[in-house]
């Protein structure tokens, strides 16, 4: 008798399929093992900008001040020159709403007495040329005058000498003279007469004698007086020099003390001009941490951010260091951005969708205080354009591409714990363009 629930359970007489299916999955997986897989690392990463301008920027008061004035709210865009807040001064240093003008004033005081004193050089300067040219017109007349005694004295000299020897004719007359008289030769008179004689030469060579004595005497005073009057003179002249040099010294002291007051000038006129807070370039204001009117700043004190509208965006990711030498410059990196769609398989990149292609332009050599090491990755212009709506800070995940390399070869890199392959980088030169492989 057939049973047919028996025949319903076992299906011993019925073909069976297994080893069709299982020599067809078994050949897919050797024909899986010998497909190409891209070697990869993944790293985690921020949007940031390529150039430090135009990342965000604070907004800090360049001096403490009270805030009296808002131009500007949470999210507003500005432009480069426009004003965010206007401030007053809080130190009493600057209260006087005058005081540029006051302190010009005090520049423009300073500066005449500068020119008093250039002037008063100018008249000790002539003061300097009447001294020495009455110097020298009044050395010139000594020296004149020690000429003119010169020759007084040497014709007083010759008279000298002529009553010399008009002496001795007279002294030898009268010795003649007297011996004839004492023989009787001649008379009392005639021998007086000769005596006479005699002694008027006497007298006149003693007058000669005493009139050169005289004009030496006056050469020697003359001589005297001449010093005495470059002694006086070098006195005056160095008195009014000493007067000169004071009154250059005030000169010198005053330009001082005009650069001083025209730099305090400079600094109050611009000081003036840091009352207004102006945006450095184009962006949106954002976190601004500053409310309401009378608000006191101090000095540098951060106001807020300013996030610049023009940026060109870049990718820091960051690398653990047992895969640093795995990363080199112009290696690809495709990238995932937080908020887009993205369907990603990992060993084949280029089939993956909502990824964005990049190339690695720096490797920071020092570690960062996360224990990674930092690469900047920018736009790949040859492939898909990056999305225009990333933000700065947005989260990215890098996928730094390798080597590619058979499945099999890949299971047994993992299974062994193996490294991923070295990657090198390879540039061609063609003109000046440059292609990175």
């Amino acid at each position: 008798m057939k049973i047919q629930s028996f025949d319903n359970i076992y299906n011993i007489h019925k073909k069976s399929r297994v080893k069709r299916w299982f020599l067809f999955i078994f050949l897919t997986a050797v024909v899986v093992l010998f497909l190409p897989w891209t070697q990869n690392i993944k790293v985690m990463g921020t949007v940031t900008s390529l150039y430090q301008e135009q990342r965000p920027q604070q907004l800090n008061s360049p001096i403490p001040g009270k805030i009296i004035k808002w131009y500007v709210k949470n999210g507003d865009y500005v432009k480069k020159g426009d004003t965010i807040l206007q401030l007053s001064e809080v130190k009493d240093d600057y209260f006087d709403p005058l005081l540029v003008q006051r302190t010009q004033q005090q520049v423009e005081a300073k500066k005449g007495v500068r020119d008093y004193y250039e002037a008063k050089v100018g008249t000790t300067n002539s003061q300097l040329q009447a001294l020495a040219t009455a110097k020298d017109l009044k050395l010139n007349q000594l020296q004149i005058k020690i000429s003119q005694l010169k020759n007084k004295l040497a014709g007083e000299e010759a008279e000298l000498a002529a009553a010399a020897n008009e002496l001795k004719l007279s002294e030898d007359q009268f010795a003649r003279q007297k011996k004839m008289y004492d023989e009787g030769l001649v008379s009392l008179t005639q021998f007086q007469q000769r005596s006479i004689s005699y002694q008027n030469a006497i007298a006149k060579k003693t007058a000669s004698e005493n009139k050169v004595a005289q004009t030496r005497q006056e050469i020697v005073n003359t001589g005297i007086e001449q010093n005495s009057v470059i002694q006086d003179y070098t006195e005056k002249l160095s008195k009014t020099e000493g007067e000169r040099f004071q009154s250059m010294g005030q000169i010198e002291g005053s330009e001082g003390d005009i650069a001083k007051l025209e730099n305090q000038v400079a600094n109050y006129k611009f000081r003036q001009g840091l009352y207004f807070i102006i945006a450095s370039q184009d962006g949106q204001i954002v976190q601004l941490n500053k409310a309401g009117i009378g608000e006191i700043l101090k000095e540098t004190e951060s106001i807020g951010t300013i996030v610049p509208k023009t940026t060109d965006y870049a990718v820091e990711i960051y690398i653990k260091p047992v895969d640093l030498p795995l990363i080199k410059e112009g290696q690809r990196v495709m990238c995932v951005f937080d908020g887009f769609p993205a369907i990603v398989f990992s060993g084949w990149p280029d089939s993956s969708y909502g990824i964005f292609a990049g190339k690695v332009i720096a490797v920071e050599s020092n570690i960062s205080a996360n224990g990674l090491f930092k690469a900047l990755v920018i736009e790949d212009k040859t492939e898909k354009k990056w999305p225009p709506k990333i933000k700065m800070g947005t989260g990215v995940q890098g996928i730094a591409i390798l080597n590619d390399v058979p499945v099999w070869y890949e299971l047994w890199r993992n299974i062994n714990g193996f490294p991923p392959d070295y990657y090198e980088v390879k540039t061609e030169k063609t003109g000046s363009n440059e292609k990175q492989k």
